[in-house]
C-alpha cells in the first residue's frame, strides 16, 4: 500500500457529506428485476462521471451485470445500494437487451475494464487523479504501474490493498488517512460483487475522493492475470460462457445457480406476468 503525496492535489476543495444523485441527462433506468440500470452508453458514462468530478456532485458507480442483478434478489440492502448510486451501467448484454425491450434504443453494454480505460483516457486531458484499491497482494501497484505506462501523464495519487475481510478500525483510519493524504478525484474499487458496491456505499461520504467506481475483473484483466473475451463473444452475451470455460472449477457453482433463474425471472418480467417495483433516488 502506498501514497504519492508528492503529486499535486486537484485544486477542488472538498469536505462534509456529498450528494450522491446523478447528474442531469442520465436519469433514464431500465428497470431489471427492480434494480435500476441506467439506459446509457460509454460515451455517456464517462461523461456523467467527467462531470460528477468537474462539479463536486460526488457518488459511487456500480458497473452492474446478470450477477449483481440476482445478487440483489436476495439482497434488498444491496439493491438499494446499486439503486441510490450515482450511476449503474450496463456490465453485461443482457441488461442491455432488457433494457431495449422497454424502449431505451440508445442504451449500450458499458463493460467495466472498457469503462477503466475510457476513464483513465478522460483524466489525463483533464489533469484528474486516481486511487487504485483492492486486488491481492501486488495487483494495485501493477495496475498502476501498466496505467502510467498506457496513459503517460496519467496521476496515480495511491494504492491500498485490502484484507480478505472486511476493514477493522485501524485499517480504515489508514486508508481514511491516506486518500486525505492524496485527494484523488477518482477512487478504484476492484473487488467482487457484492462487496464492493458495499464498501464503496459505506465509503464514499468518509472518503475524501469525488467519485468511487467498482470496476470488479478490470484490475485483472488489465494485468494480465485473467483473459479478456473476444468482442464477438461480448457482444453476443456469452462472455459469462467464456470467464466459465477459463475457470471451471470457481465459476461453476455461480453460473449454473445464476443463469437460469435470471433467464426464469426476468421472463416473468418481460412477458408481463410479475411487476419489479424500482426504487431509485
Amino acid at each position: 500500500m502506498s501514497s504519492d503525496s508528492d503529486l499535486p492535489a486537484s485544486g477542488v476543495s472538498r469536505g462534509g457529506e456529498r450528494d450522491a444523485r446523478a447528474p442531469s441527462g442520465s436519469h433514464r433506468r431500465a428497470n431489471v428485476l427492480g434494480v435500476g440500470v441506467h439506459a446509457t452508453d460509454m460515451a455517456s458514462a464517462v461523461r456523467t462521471i467527467e462531470e460528477a468530478v468537474r462539479t463536486g456532485i460526488g457518488g459511487y458507480v456500480c458497473v452492474t451485470g446478470v450477477h449483481g442483478v440476482m445478487e440483489a434478489q436476495r439482497d434488498e440492502n444491496l439493491k438499494r445500494i446499486i439503486n441510490d448510486a450515482l450511476l449503474v451501467t450496463p456490465d453485461g448484454m443482457p441488461t442491455v437487451w432488457v433494457g431495449k425491450i422497454q424502449g431505451h434504443e440508445r442504451m449500450e453494454r458499458v463493460y467495466g475494464p472498457d469503462l477503466m480505460i475510457e476513464v483513465c483516457r478522460m483524466s489525463v486531458e483533464k489533469n484528474y487523479s486516481h486511487f487504485i484499491y483492492g486486488g491481492n497482494v501486488g495487483v494495485a501497484e501493477e495496475l498502476a504501474a501498466n496505467l502510467r505506462e498506457g496513459f503517460p501523464g496519467i496521476r496515480i495519487v495511491g494504492t491500498y490493498t485490502p484484507p480478505f475481510r472486511p476493514l477493522n478500525d485501524n485499517e480504515e483510519r489508514e486508508l481514511t488517512a491516506l486518500v486525505s493524504q492524496s485527494r484523488p478525484d477518482i477512487f478504484w474499487v476492484g473487488l467482487s460483487t457484492p462487496k464492493q458496491e458495499k464498501l464503496m456505499a459505506d465509503l464514499f461520504r468518509k472518503l475524501d475522493t469525488k467519485v468511487m467506481i467498482g470496476v470488479g475483473a478490470a484490475f485483472d484483466v488489465h494485468t494480465g492475470r485473467t483473459k479478456d473475451a473476444p468482442a464477438w463473444v461480448k457482444q453476443a452475451g456469452l462472455q459469462w460462457l467464456h470467464r466459465l470455460l477459463s475457470e471451471p472449477r470457481r465459476l461453476a457453482g455461480r453460473y449454473f445457480n445464476i443463469v437460469p433463474r435470471f433467464i426464469f425471472h426476468i421472463s416473468l418480467q418481460v412477458l408481463g406476468l410479475r411487476k419489479h417495483a424500482l426504487n431509485t433516488r
